[in-house]
């Protein structure tokens, strides 16, 4: 996979390190002289220009590559490189760092961006995560699609802990899809049994019924 990134403070290259790691092929860009520490990821190719810039996208072939990274510190133009790698190169998937939570509306399809991350709001729901047992929380949400992940630690005394799997009906567009327990992953069966302290992540659509799934969690089935 051929992967631009525009950005090369401690976020880009970051990024650049763990896809070179996996295989892939990326390039690095920023406009600013202090950012070009080549000898950090030595086996990126490196760019000295302003992203923002058509020219500069042209240079580095963003027509043939498969995503974009926008990961500068300016909300502004992290917006503008996305669009322009969409609208004017094509580029299949484009990913947009969130400086600003205030600013993560404007990170939808309509400014060219595919996934928007916002390092706040996941700081935040990992925070929520790790104090909270029996409330759900939001850990990410799928710009283009809308549909979230959500984690809930099932508590002790919560009704579904010794019920398989299989047995409980989910809310209407909302997927069970990993179970974590004790630092494990365990894709779930139809005959798997969740236990207290289990943590639980699901997909849900854009119109899944949260506190219905949280009330299920914690109180059980409703009864009529």
């Amino acid at each position: 996979m051929r992967v631009v990134i525009a950005g090369a403070g401690s976020v880009g290259r970051s990024i650049a390190r763990e896809l070179l790691g996996h295989g892939h092929e990326v390039t690095l860009i920023d406009r600013q002289p202090s950012a070009m520490r080549v000898s950090q990821v030595a086996d990126a190719d490196w760019l000295l220009a302003d992203a923002c810039e058509l020219p500069t996208l042209r240079e580095v072939k963003t027509d043939e590559c498969d995503v974009v990274v926008a990961a500068t510190g300016d909300d502004k133009a992290n917006l503008v490189i996305s669009l322009l790698a969409k609208t004017e190169f094509g580029v299949p998937r484009t990913v947009a760092r969130v400086n600003n939570p205030k600013n993560e509306w404007m990170f939808d399809e309509a400014w060219g961006v595919d996934v928007a991350v916002s390092t706040p709001r996941i700081m935040t729901a990992m925070v929520e995560e790790a104090v909270t047992v029996g409330d759900l929380v939001r850990i990410f949400t799928f710009h283009q699609s809308r549909a979230d992940i959500l984690e809930l630690t099932l508590p002790d005394d919560s009704p579904l802990a010794g019920v398989r799997v299989g047995q409980i009906t989910w809310p209407a567009d909302t997927v069970l899809a990993c179970i974590v327990r004790d630092a494990r992953p365990i894709a779930p069966s139809p005959d798997d049994t969740l236990e207290g302290r289990d943590e639980l992540l699901f997909v849900t659509a854009r119109d899944a019924d949260e506190a219905e799934l949280e009330a299920l969690l914690t109180h059980g089935p409703a009864t009529s």
